[in-house]
């Protein structure tokens, strides 16, 4: 593990359950997305994924090529334990941003908004997510439609289509990037649903 303050710091979130974006079950937005997928043999990759209910809704459909990957081992740990049966091989504790391998799908749920929003960081996460990425891959997911302040220490940060697609353009072809018609009530317009393809 290479970024080490970044793994302290969810690892104390975890620890001392200050885990607002929690909200115990997949998100409409995602579950509606998986509902229409067909192919259950891709390879999928939620990473930054926390408790992982995205994760758990697709293994319950049939999705067997699914990663799980956060920088904290807390949230694998109870993913696992809620989920004996899924391969230990397929749990990542991993920074991202050194991981090789590449995805037909990748989730992006509140993982974005995660970390400082520096120039740097948000443009390597895009790069990132492009290398990622097959050929024919797709990055799916839900970002938070909300002021970015200046505030750096209170997560989750947020930004706006434009930001988004400042830093994701670079690398990703965008399918669709509009406000969520179907987010739960207390994220009722304060999200994007987004679908990029590699470049």
């Amino acid at each position: 593990m290479n970024n080490k303050p970044e793994q302290d710091y969810w690892t104390k979130r975890y620890e001392e359950e200050r885990t607002g974006w929690d909200i115990g079950y997949p998100s409409t937005p995602l579950k509606t997305y998986f509902d229409q997928l067909l192919d259950k043999q891709i390879s999928i990759l939620i990473p930054g994924a926390g408790n992982a209910y995205e994760a758990e809704y697709l293994l319950k459909k049939g999705f067997q090529n699914v990663y799980v990957m956060d920088i904290s081992e807390i949230p694998l740990l109870e993913f696992q334990n809620r989920n004996p049966n899924f391969p230990k091989k397929q749990l990542l504790f991993e920074d991202f941003f050194q991981h090789e391998n590449q995805y037909d799908l990748i989730i992006e749920q509140t993982f974005f908004c995660s970390f400082v929003p520096s120039d740097e960081n948000r443009n390597a996460y895009a790069k990132q997510m492009a290398k990622l990425l097959k050929p024919n891959g797709k990055l799916v997911g839900v970002w938070f439609d909300i002021p970015l302040t200046n505030d750096f220490k209170k997560r989750p940060f947020g930004g706006s289509k434009d930001l988004y697609v400042k830093y994701l353009g670079k690398y990703l072809k965008t399918i669709t990037f509009e406000r969520c018609y179907n987010s739960i009530a207390p994220r009722m317009g304060k999200e994007l649903f987004g679908i990029f393809k590699p470049k």
